[in-house]
């Protein structure tokens, strides 16, 4: 038997997977929701952060975990797509 601390077990080998078709299901798991962001001013009363992000007052933020990220395009940064969320109780 062995056991190792702090890593995952390998993965066992894959077969090639065909991409999937646009408007594609993709499973995800709802891992954290948090409130939209706020301003941060420093002293000078002007933002600190050097991006600048604009959630909406009434929206939240939700962390997901895409478990195959072989079925996301390759180009998902691109933001050249739309997502749309189905929430299904467990």
């Amino acid at each position: 038997m062995e056991i190792i601390i702090g890593s995952l077990p390998p993965l066992p080998a894959q077969s090639q997977k065909t991409p999937p078709r646009e408007g594609a299901v993709i499973e995800a798991q709802l891992l954290h929701v948090r409130p939209p962001r706020k301003g941060i001013a420093g002293p000078s009363g002007r933002e600190r952060r050097n991006k600048q992000a604009n959630d909406p007052r009434s929206g939240r933020v939700l962390t997901l975990l895409i478990p195959d990220a072989a079925l996301l395009p390759a180009d998902i940064d691109s933001g050249r797509y739309s997502v749309s969320i189905r929430l299904v109780r467990r």
